[in-house]
């Protein structure tokens, strides 16, 4: 940590005026540790002691309960308990750099539970100040090769170090001698995926609100112990570092990355905004879609409200209503005859008043079919904040833009648009996945217990969406949305 200076629906809906990127509640945090799940609930820790809970990955509230106070927490669940590890002091606090990292044990993340009891805090390592190295900032990695547990730490006050604990104790390693793996950033991750290790740093400025440059970015190694090395072979150690996500969507200053693995092919990044415009420049909690592009991590970005095409990534045609295909009238020349010097005269699109008449009434089915900017095609994508959501995001309504047909699951395992009334079964899960394609889930499907959590739209055929188990690996559950 760097110190330098539908009717009642519709309208419910409109009052709820918050970022489809934001979290809501009251997600204001600083430095937040990894998101750690606990009984169906979910935990973020962060500097100055204490957290924030969530029952369902998108409100937050304060409530988390860490003793110790210190800086910049991170927190994992190794076998049947909850390692914590954070910096005691350092940073700049108080004026040094003469730092400590500590680690406790919990049996559960849940303040209320009769077993909630931190374990007395182990020093497992230290700085004195003077030397080339700021004991602060920690992160855990469990590798899951080899079952060893690692972490990185340190500041832009000297190196970025690498250490090892025992995972079965939380304590250090006998005879373990710390490494220099990197500079020039602080607040770092470790994570593996795919035979790399990865390091994510946090590079730039901190605590100046919307003055903090603060992003996030990465090297990577086939040893755990480096080198790290970016995209263009600079080692992490010189100072290189590939982009992850820097600031955009009116917030700035995202810092101490932590990666989330929801479900094959989705997943996510978790991180802290120095300052959310939005949210009169406090520091939150962002939870983003991470993206892996060519073997790169790099943050994706929620569905905003607007209108879209809905594209099936099997064949690219369009998510659109089952209606006849309503011509449109065009004065032609034929190509052979165009005379080069006649005026030319925009054509209009088509409309909704051009086509609703021709619709039937009652429930309309949907097929996919090529794409041609017609009203059919057009669905306005809008989030839900107040129905609730998950790590992924918001829920969402899905209509035929300028209608209140919503986009349906039916029991039949089908898709179907019907008038919107708040249903579960119109409310949509819209997930970017690590290829940066969406999976589009049905919150809930009528006739079946509880919530959804493995149908999604799926492409039966070119033209037959349907309702069917999610399969990252094919194409028929992925689709693209495309702004009009």
């Amino acid at each position: 940590m760097k110190h330098i200076q539908s009717g009642l629906i519709f309208i419910i809906c409109s009052l709820f005026i918050s970022p489809a990127g934001a979290q809501v509640g009251a997600p204001y945090i600083h430095d937040p540790s990894t998101i750690a799940e606990c009984d169906g609930r979910y935990y973020t820790f962060g500097t100055g002691g204490g957290g924030l809970i969530s029952h369902d990955g998108w409100s937050w509230e304060s409530g988390a309960d860490r003793p110790g106070g210190g800086a910049a927490p991170d927190v994992m669940r190794i076998g049947n308990r909850y390692l914590c590890i954070y910096g005691a002091t350092g940073g700049g606090l108080g004026g040094g750099h003469n730092g400590r990292i500590l680690t406790m044990w919990n049996q559960t993340l849940d303040p209320q539970s009769p077993l909630f009891h931190w374990t007395d805090p182990v020093e497992v390592a230290s700085s004195d100040g003077m030397e080339d190295c700021d004991a602060i900032d920690p992160s855990l990695l469990l590798d899951p090769t080899t079952g060893r547990l690692w972490v990185s730490y340190g500041t832009y006050f000297g190196t970025i170090r690498l250490i090892e604990l025992d995972p079965a104790t939380g304590r250090r390693v006998n005879g373990n001698v710390e490494k220099d793996i990197a500079i020039d950033c602080e607040a770092t991750d470790l994570i593996y995926r795919d035979r790399w290790y990865y390091l994510l740093g946090t590079h730039g400025t901190c605590c100046d609100g919307v003055n903090s440059t603060y992003n996030i970015v990465v090297g990577r190694s086939r040893s755990v112990e480096g080198p790290y090395i970016d995209n263009v072979g600079r080692d992490m150690f010189h100072g290189g570092g590939r982009m992850v996500i820097a600031a955009g969507d009116r917030k700035t200053g995202p810092g101490h990355f932590g990666r989330t693995v929801i479900d094959d092919g989705v997943e996510v990044m978790s991180c802290h905004f120095e300052a959310d415009f939005d949210q009169g420049g406090r520091s939150v909690l962002g939870i983003l879609p991470l993206l892996w592009k060519n073997g790169w991590p790099v943050a994706g970005e929620r569905i905003k409200e607007g209108s879209y095409a809905i594209l099936s990534e099997r064949r690219g045609y369009s998510l659109e209503l089952s209606v006849d295909f309503v011509r449109m009238e065009q004065a032609r020349q034929p190509f052979w005859q165009i005379d080069p010097n006649e005026p030319v005269v925009p054509i209009a699109e088509q409309t909704l008043e051009d086509v609703i008449g021709t619709w039937p009434e009652g429930d309309i089915p949907v097929r996919c079919s090529d794409y041609m900017f017609r009203p059919w095609q057009h669905w306005s994508v809008r989030p839900v904040p107040q129905a609730g959501g998950s790590l992924t995001g918001p829920l969402y309504e899905i209509r035929i833009e300028g209608t209140a047909r919503a986009l349906t699951a039916t029991a039949d395992l089908q898709v179907t648009t019907k008038e919107f009334e708040g249903q579960d079964s119109q409310l949509w899960h819209i997930e970017q996945l690590t290829d940066g394609t969406y999976r589009i889930m049905p919150f809930a499907i009528p006739g079946q217990s509880g919530l959804n959590s493995r149908y999604c739209l799926y492409s039966a055929g070119d033209s037959t969406p349907t309702i069917a188990p999610y399969d990252f690996s094919t194409d028929n559950s992925k689709w693209n949305l495309h702004r009009h």
